[in-house]
């Protein structure tokens, strides 16, 4: 379907990969993955057409319908959230205005042979409209939106309304809609609730009959759907059979072969180059020292790529709490309505939360599980009951929202200082470089980071404190695989005492030994791990 052939891309004087050849075939789901800044977006951007190779070709059948939801999904405004899903098959509603056209054009009179013409031209435009799935267009933008978490309710509200999440979803919900033959996901979990990704899953899986290329941090996600990875990384592209876990393996598997190739080859020139120096100077050994000199000059090395760099999660040892850590009394949360009244989040909750436990909280989007950790952690008054933290608890809050406790004027290491003011240069400088702020990547304004990189900030401070509770609402998100991997074995090593909020389902069956599920304003608790708990509810 489409071919990537032998193709080189550079950005100013960073190759980003050489000689990179792979395809993306019918009926396929392909992981594309490698650490930031090596060639992701870029391999997309070739693919669309909207970059342009340096080197080699990239060829796609003309008719070919591509898809591509980025993290740039520009403006919307003037419309409601159906009608800007459905504005994005722009090319279907005009082949149904044609269709009209010609329909109506077919009940006047007209010489056979322009009837043939128009019924040969209707033809096509029926074929098109067909294969873009154009008689169920709005069914499927309804059905894509409410899989998304916009229910009948919002499908006509102005889309400017949503907010900036809300709307990443809208931009998701229009490239689905689509139907493309071919369809480029850049991160499209990244504003989804575990509902919602969950829903795009199944839909991917059953529902879509296309290629898929994508990235995407959740690692359940790409084991369920992807059947190839392709890893961008160290100027090359590489291609793996299999979904994401058997990536890891296999890539070490090669990874420990090429060392072992390496060290052969190594030993083997240092014997040649030993013989070399040995007799160069001996008249009797001059031509087969210059046979083996002209052997080593013709021999490829075997370079060792680069290690990813990875970051270095490690809380210590968590001070000693008392054994109750937060004692729940009567615990409600209501939040005004705009028309007047008041709507309740959750109430009557009363409970212990025991020291060194790993608590998840789920529920579904809006069911309030932000608010329940905010009161936990102090950052909102409950609207009746208590919350009573136990004896010597030092609480962490990460927000989802990473700007809610960062100075977007201070660099990284005013950030850290702040926190740790007694710390000399030097242990500020290693506490970051654990959370991979090197060198003048320190002195970078808060306000210029990504999302990964601000989580990260917050995750150092956090690190920096002897805390043992920890309430963190979705750590995970901008954080690549290997980060969340890191930190969900810190976690796990963590001494104090963890509640969280993640739609990382593989985070949670490793970490969590309890949940606490929200639901319409109700509280139950589930004393076991997570796997548990999906077992209990029926949401297995």
């Amino acid at each position: 379907m489409i071919h990537v052939n032998n193709v080189t891309r550079q950005h100013g004087p960073q190759i980003l990969f050489r000689d990179a050849s792979f395809q993306i075939l019918p009926n396929t789901c392909t992981g594309l993955v490698g650490p930031n800044g090596a060639g992701k977006t870029t391999i997309f951007r070739l693919i669309t057409g909207e970059e342009q190779p340096d080197g080699g070709e990239i060829s796609r059948p003309a008719q070919t319908v591509i898809g591509y939801f980025s993290q740039e999904i520009g403006e919307m405004a003037g419309r409601s959230a159906l009608e800007e899903v459905m504005a994005a098959s722009a090319r279907t509603v005009e082949l149904g205005e044609m269709m009209r056209e010609m329909e109506t054009a077919m009940g006047e009179p007209m010489e056979p042979e322009a009837l043939d013409a128009l019924l040969t031209r209707y033809g096509a435009v029926v074929e098109e409209f067909e294969h873009r799935g154009g008689y169920d267009l709005e069914a499927r933008a309804q059905a894509v939106l409410t899989g998304l978490g916009i229910g009948p309710d919002d499908y006509q509200r102005p889309v400017e309304s949503f907010s900036g999440g809300w709307k990443m979803r809208i931009g998701l919900a229009k490239i689905l809609t689509i139907n493309p033959d071919v369809l480029l996901l850049d991160e499209p979990t990244n504003h989804l609730d575990l509902e919602s990704i969950v829903w795009l899953e199944n839909w991917l899986a059953a529902d879509f009959k296309g290629a898929l290329l994508m990235t995407c941090h959740d690692r359940d996600f790409m084991n369920r759907l992807v059947n190839r990875v392709v890893e961008v990384a160290n100027q090359a592209v590489t291609t793996y059979g299999g979904n994401y876990d058997f990536y890891e393996r296999e890539r070490e598997i090669r990874r420990e072969q090429l060392l072992a190739s390496h060290r052969r080859q190594q030993e083997m020139l240092a014997k040649e180059e030993e013989f070399i120096a040995r007799f160069a100077a001996r008249a009797s050994h001059a031509s087969q020292v210059q046979s083996r000199v002209k052997k080593i000059d013709k021999i490829e090395r075997i370079e060792i790529p680069a290690e990813q760099r990875l970051a270095k999660f490690d809380f210590g040892e968590a001070p000693r709490s008392g054994d109750d850590v937060i004692k729940l009394e009567g615990l409600s949360k209501s939040w005004p309505r705009p028309e007047g009244g008041e709507r309740s989040i959750f109430g009557g909750v009363s409970g212990m939360i025991r020291r060194q436990e790993k608590v998840a909280v789920v529920g579904v989007n809006g069911a309030g599980k932000s608010t329940f950790l905010k009161v936990l952690a102090g950052q909102t008054e409950p609207s009746a009951g208590a919350v009573s933290l136990g004896a010597s608890v030092n609480v962490g809050y990460f927000s989802q929202h990473a700007m809610d406790v960062l100075n977007p004027k201070y660099t990284v290491f005013d950030t850290l200082q702040a926190v740790l003011p007694n710390a000399s240069i030097g242990v500020i400088r290693s506490l970051l470089a654990a959370f991979l702020f090197r060198g003048d990547e320190i002195e970078k304004k808060i306000a210029n980071l990504s999302g990964g990189e601000k989580s990260r900030v917050v995750l150092a401070t956090l690190l920096a404190r002897p805390l043992n509770l920890l309430i963190l609402d979705e750590p995970t998100n901008h954080l690549d695989i290997q980060s969340r991997e890191t930190l969900l074995a810190a976690l796990k090593n963590f001494t104090g005492t963890v509640l969280l909020v993640s739609h990382d389902r593989h985070f949670l069956r490793a970490l969590v030994n309890r949940v606490i599920e929200i639901d319409h304003g109700e509280m139950r608790i589930f004393e076991g791990d997570y796997q548990y708990y999906l077992e209990k509810s029926g949401r297995n």
